[in-house]
């Protein structure tokens, strides 16, 4: 009795990293990780400034105290005293997920799907462009095969006076 040998963990790795999705998924992550650093250049740079002249300009330091007083030590930036709720820290971190997510929908999503939709309005007008012509030249092949049997029964032309190799359509 031989049984069936299953195939290696090597081979079966190796087949793993030749399935396309997972080179296109190393693809997506690299370049997401580049475009991060965009958008947190961006909210550092552009918008934290921008909320921050209502206050400071470090969107980090927004905080508020659960205890009636809060100390920070000024060069760690960490609570000595109290217990602070960093809100301005998650304020950043939502703005940077709602540029990073409008971003890749609008310049991304949007686009891809608007040009798949045409793709696919392309290929249907093409389809059914295509099943036009074949229901009207299979009609049409119809009607010829009915007005020849109609003829033959007729006693028409083509009912033995050609050549005896098909219809004689040219004799009337």
């Amino acid at each position: 009795m031989s049984e069936k040998k299953e195939p290696g963990v090597w081979a079966g790795f190796k087949a793993f990293l030749m399935r396309g999705n997972v080179v296109d998924l190393a693809v997506a992550v690299v370049i997401g990780a580049a475009f991060t650093n965009i958008v947190n250049s961006l909210v550092k740079g552009i918008i934290n400034p921008v909320v921050g002249a209502f206050g400071t300009k470090d969107l980090d330091k927004y905080s508020s105290c659960l205890t009636s007083h809060c100390n920070f030590d000024q060069k760690t930036g960490t609570a000595t005293e109290g217990i602070p709720i960093m809100w301005g820290s998650v304020l950043s971190a939502t703005l940077t997920f709602l540029i990073t997510a409008s971003i890749v929908y609008f310049l991304m999503v949007l686009p891809m799907s608007k040009y798949l939709a045409r793709m696919e309005r392309h290929r249907k007008a093409k389809e059914g462009t295509q099943e036009v012509i074949d229901v009207t030249e299979l009609q049409v092949l119809k009607e010829i095969r009915d007005l020849l049997l109609a003829q033959q029964r007729d006693g028409g032309p083509g009912t033995g006076t050609g050549t005896g190799t098909g219809p004689d359509l040219g004799k009337n």
